[in-house]
């Protein structure tokens, strides 16, 4: 007995077609034009979710160098300063301290110019 794949091809095309919902012209609504559609979007998001980490790191260190700099101290000699003081924060969290906490952030630069002149 031959089987047919019409319940399965309907069930696949409508998966892609649901997935290709509001994109432009026939790549909503063609299951061909649709499908390219989806799997590149589907490679740019994979690629584009590990690309996004790189550019939050790199927003965090521009914000820690902005704050520092007011402070008179650049970015470089902060986080050197900030290893020989055995302080253990992530770029993360200085960012975000520098960012709401500027007394705080005060105390973690005069930490770091302390070890680096000492060296």
């Amino acid at each position: 007995m031959r089987i047919k794949t019409g319940f399965t091809r309907r069930r696949r095309h409508k998966k892609i077609r649901r997935m290709a919902r509001g994109y432009y012209g026939q790549k909503s609504s063609t299951f061909k034009k649709a499908n390219e559609a989806v799997l590149k979007s589907l490679q740019y998001a994979y690629a584009h979710r590990k690309k996004k980490k790189a550019e939050m790191r790199k927003l965090w260190i521009i914000r820690i160098n902005a704050a520092c700099r007011e402070e008179g101290l650049n970015y470089s000699t902060f986080i050197n300063g900030l290893k020989k003081a055995g302080v253990n924060l992530n770029r993360k969290v200085l960012a975000d301290i520098a960012v709401r906490d500027h007394e705080a952030f005060h105390e973690l630069v005069e930490v770091a110019k302390q070890h680096v002149q000492t060296s």
